[in-house]
C-alpha cells in the first residue's frame, strides 16, 4: 500500500479500508502540523487541529470525489482552524491577529527572520494563508485554488500582491 498514490489511498479509505489512512497519516501530518502551526502560533492546539483533520476525513471519506488529495485535506484544515476560532472567540484572539511562527533556514540569521516574522504577521490572515500554502508548502497554484474556491488565475494574482505588501512591509521594518 505505500507505493500508492495519495489519490488511490482515499479511494481505499472512502470505499471503507481504514487501514489506508495510516499511510496518508504518516505521509501528510508533520506537513499538516506545519501549516497549522504556521497559522495559529500554538503547538498544542496544531496538534488537536491535526488529528481533527483526520478525524474529519474518516468521518466525510465518501464525500472524497477523486481530486486532489492534499487539496481536500487543507480545505478541511483551513474549515477546522476557523471553526475553532469562530467557536471560541472569547479564549482566543482573532486568527487575524494571531502572529506567524516562522523557523530560520539554516543560513539565515536570526535578525532577518525576526524582520520576516514580523512583516508576514502584519498582512492579512487570507494573504499570509496564500504565502505559507504556496511558498513555504510549495502547493501550486491550480491545487490552492481548489483549496480556497477560486481560480488558478486569481490565486496567481493574489500571491503576487501578498507578495508586493510584504516586500513593502518587510523593508519597511527592515530600514526602521
Amino acid at each position: 500500500m505505500k507505493e500508492l498514490s495519495d489519490e488511490q489511498l482515499m479511494k481505499e479509505v472512502a470505499g471503507g479500508n481504514l487501514e489506508a489512512l495510516r499511510f496518508l497519516f504518516d505521509r501528510h501530518h508533520v506537513y499538516l502540523y506545519n501549516f497549522l502551526y504556521k497559522m495559529c502560533g500554538d503547538e498544542m492546539l496544531s496538534e488537536d487541529l491535526c488529528q481533527d483533520v483526520f478525524y474529519n476525513i474518516v468521518r466525510y471519506r465518501t464525500s472524497y470525489k477523486n481530486g486532489k488529495f492534499v487539496s481536500w485535506m487543507f480545505t478541511i484544515a483551513r474549515n477546522s482552524l476557523s471553526s475553532h476560532f469562530r467557536q471560541h472567540r472569547a479564549k482566543n484572539a482573532p486568527l487575524d491577529e494571531l502572529p506567524l511562527q516562522v523557523e530560520p533556514p539554516e543560513n539565515e540569521t536570526s535578525e532577518n527572520i525576526s524582520q520576516l516574522q514580523l512583516a508576514l504577521n502584519q498582512l492579512e490572515t487570507s494573504d499570509r494563508e496564500l504565502l505559507i500554502l504556496n511558498r513555504l508548502h510549495e502547493i501550486k497554484y491550480k491545487e490552492l485554488s481548489e483549496i480556497v474556491g477560486s481560480t488558478p488565475g486569481a490565486i496567481k494574482t493574489k500571491v503576487s500582491r501578498a507578495l508586493k505588501k510584504l516586500r513593502k512591509i518587510y523593508f519597511q521594518t527592515v530600514q526602521e
